[in-house]
């Protein structure tokens, strides 16, 4: 892995310690030679880890929609900066540059990207590792709900497989680092009743 995507939330969250550890993060993220891709945003979390791996000598590239420019407010100190037209080609351009994604603290937008790439990789578009940077067990429910998804039937226990969960970056990383795709299951199957 040399570059890391990196999706997370453009507030800052209610708790101190969300800012902290992705300070953390950000700055594991450059001292360990890797390369960080995401948002373009220089507000909450993404402007976090951003600026942190700036801070500590590491390369940054920023992909933004056109039309987000004012709403997030584009970080203008980046290594490289990436105009795009639409959220799907900022997607499309995070993945393509992207060896790994981490999932930080976010709302519906940090969802909507963990859960595509998520699907992306249980159906073989991309074997990719994904973490959780569990801060604060913010990510608890998901992972809670993917295992609910399963006793229900609706996913496989290979599913779980897919996402390395911690709140450690050290510990994140080496999982990611050390990631091996799981053999997935028939993710379909029909039931008689």
């Amino acid at each position: 892995m040399k570059t890391l995507c990196v999706f997370a939330g453009s507030s800052a969250g209610n708790h101190q310690d969300y800012q902290i550890k992705t300070k953390e993060l950000g700055k594991f993220i450059a001292s360990n030679g890797y390369q960080l891709v995401y948002g373009g945003s220089k507000v909450g979390l993404m402007g976090e880890v951003a600026n942190e791996v700036l801070l500590n000598g590491g390369k940054v590239i920023g992909v933004m929609p056109n039309g987000l420019f004012k709403g997030e407010t584009a970080h203008n100190s980046l290594t490289q900066f990436i105009k795009v037209n639409s959220m799907h080609e900022r997607k499309a351009k995070m993945n393509e540059l992207a060896d790994g994604f981490i999932a930080l603290p976010g709302g519906i937008g940090t969802f909507e990207e963990l859960f595509e790439v998520l699907c992306w990789s249980q159906i073989g578009i991309h074997k990719k590792p994904i973490g959780l940077f569990n801060i604060n067990h913010y990510y608890d429910p998901l992972v809670n709900l993917i295992t609910n998804s399963i006793q229900a039937g609706f996913a496989k226990e290979s599913t779980l497989k897919l996402l390395s969960v911690s709140d450690d970056p050290e510990e994140l990383l080496s999982f990611m680092t050390s990631y091996t795709p799981p053999t997935m299951e028939q993710k379909w199957k029909k039931i008689n009743f």
